[in-house]
């Protein structure tokens, strides 16, 4: 199967037009989704088709970009079933890993890992234990620019499309940031900014908060506020110690990383401006 995605300016009359392309160049609608946002006036759509017979991909592929041409759209069209290549990257904390590395390891989404960077040697026999590649890149303040280009080197190196930061402690610089926008995915804790620092659920225990939870967004040079992907929050009570405020909080940003890597290996994720359409 595979899927299409596109976006433009709305105006009557783009349905139609999709759905005449495939059907003419026999192809089956499997799954359609799409979102018109009035306050920019931008269409969204994403479409998972398959071919009916042998080679109409191809011919859809080429007339559909008659049809894009005349309404200009900006499309892709991509496999299903091609695996989205995937490097993970992370500190010390290995819950968000161990999760991912569960997930893939049982095919819940549609990734290839290619290698696991980290700062630190701590979860190196983790990582070799699943029969992945482990890449040490330890960084200082003096080494910073030199371990980004390692970074960089290794990107290329092993063909990643994404990049998932589960749990990596270190700030990327803007510049990289930049050049992979909408292929960095982060996870952090959904009450930051409002309790920065060290020890946040101590932090939250203290104030008396009575929801806690995670957030996924697209990496910006503008530290933790990117695009976001997926959220959830969790409802606490103050019988919640901190310690089983870190044991709740982790779960939830397990579960809403991982869901944010599905959403961008299933092609659903459309970048708008500091917004995302899910389709």
């Amino acid at each position: 199967m595979l899927v299409l995605r596109l976006h433009c300016t709305d105006r009557p009359g783009i349905v139609a037009a999709v759905s005449a392309c495939l059907s003419d160049a026999r192809c089956n609608i499997e799954e359609s989704a799409q979102f018109n946002d009035h306050l920019s006036g931008l269409f969204f759509m994403r479409v998972l088709f398959s071919p009916v017979v042998e080679g109409a991909e191809k011919d859809f592929a080429q007339a559909f970009t008659e049809v894009a041409g005349t309404f200009g759209m900006v499309w892709a069209l991509q496999t299903v079933e091609q695996p989205v290549r995937t490097l993970l990257m992370v500190s010390k904390e290995g819950h968000c890993l161990n999760d991912i590395l569960y997930r893939w390891s049982v095919k819940h989404f549609p990734v290839e890992i290619t290698a696991v960077v980290s700062n630190h040697e701590i979860l190196q026999k983790r990582v070799e234990d699943f029969g992945l590649r482990f890449v040490h890149l330890p960084v200082s303040p003096e080494t910073k620019d030199a371990q980004e280009e390692k970074l960089e080197a290794l990107i290329q190196e092993t063909q990643s499309e994404l990049v998932v930061l589960a749990r990596y402690m270190q700030v990327l610089s803007g510049a990289f940031c930049a050049k992979y926008r909408g292929r960095v995915i982060n996870i952090h804790h959904s009450f930051l900014p409002g309790f920065k620092g060290a020890k946040p659920y101590h932090q939250a225990y203290a104030r008396g908060v009575k929801l806690i939870g995670a957030t996924a967004h697209f990496a910006t040079e503008d530290l933790d506020e990117g695009p976001i992907i997926e959220q959830e929050t969790v409802r606490i009570t103050h019988s919640d110690t901190p310690e089983k405020l870190r044991i709740i909080g982790q779960d939830s940003e397990s579960r809403v990383l991982a869901r944010a890597i599905s959403l961008y290996a299933e092609r659903r994720i459309f970048l708008h401006g500091k917004r995302t359409v899910i389709l």
